[in-house]
């Protein structure tokens, strides 16, 4: 058995033998997340159109280890940290396809998604000091985020029945195989709620001529897409302040979220 790199922050990963990879959780916010994933994957599985993990099995917490932990079927591919997508255009419309497909999957008991409420919680304790710090450092411009961030406060919110969502459609949490989209990983986040949080993916790893296919196969409405770039702008923001020392990897993804989000406000785009 051996580990693989990773830039993730809640588990780690071993491969084990050709065919399954061990996930051990490694944060205490990441407590619950194999109970959730054993329950609600194979039921969520045969409706999407994206291969997503395949529990095998799990484990007990014992000595040495803590923490319930799980096995799953391998996936071939890297993620899109270390083997980003070449082929965008064809990511965004299975990704846009795979947000849609998940939110149509009766969500009736399904557990709250840690992203699946309201982004302008995110507003005093962690995004107002977050611009502070990045803007006295120069990292970016405070009266722009800041001007921005009054907009994303300003939209509606989400008043529909909660809808299931991965919850982290980051770049690590991706499979590519040959510079194309393979698969959707890391459940840890799977939960209901808003649906905006799945568009954050449009700014960490599309391109302005690519996010249109995204929104068009997502289908969703225009507040949610807004309320998904304001996810951007602030989870952007936010990781790049708390991981800019400790994850270099996980940071520059955070900083294209914000800096790829940023100057579509306080024009057409924003609105």
């Amino acid at each position: 058995m051996r580990q693989l790199d990773s830039a993730g922050t809640d588990n780690a990963m071993f491969r084990l033998g050709d065919g399954l990879v061990v996930r051990l959780p490694k944060a205490d916010w990441a407590q619950g997340q194999v109970e959730k994933e054993q329950r609600w994957l194979p039921r969520l599985a045969g409706r999407l159109p994206l291969p997503v993990p395949v529990p095998v099995g799990s484990g007990v917490p014992g000595e040495g280890f803590t923490q319930p932990w799980a096995v799953y079927e391998w996936l071939d591919g890297d993620d899109a940290f270390a083997a980003p997508v070449r082929d965008l255009a064809h990511a965004a419309v299975e990704l846009g396809r795979f947000g849609a497909a998940l939110r149509g999957v009766d969500a009736t008991g399904g557990p709250a998604s840690f992203r699946g409420g309201p982004v302008t919680a995110w507003e005093e304790g962690a995004m107002v000091p977050a611009v502070r710090a990045l803007g006295a450092d120069g990292t970016l411009d405070a009266d722009a985020v800041s001007a921005a961030w009054e907009e994303v406060l300003r939209l509606p919110q989400w008043e529909g029945e909660p809808v299931w969502v991965h919850g982290d459609l980051l770049p690590g949490n991706l499979l590519t195989r040959d510079g194309r989209l393979s698969a959707v990983i890391d459940f840890g986040g799977l939960g209901v709620g808003d649906p905006a949080c799945d568009m954050m993916a449009a700014w960490t790893l599309l391109t302005p001529e690519t996010r249109p296919l995204f929104r068009e196969a997502a289908r969703v409405d225009d507040a949610t897409w807004a309320r998904g770039r304001g996810w951007a702008l602030c989870w952007g923001v936010v990781t790049e302040d708390h991981y800019r020392a400790t994850n270099p990897v996980l940071a520059a993804v955070a900083r294209r979220a914000w800096s790829q989000a940023l100057p579509e406000y306080g024009g057409p785009a924003s609105h």
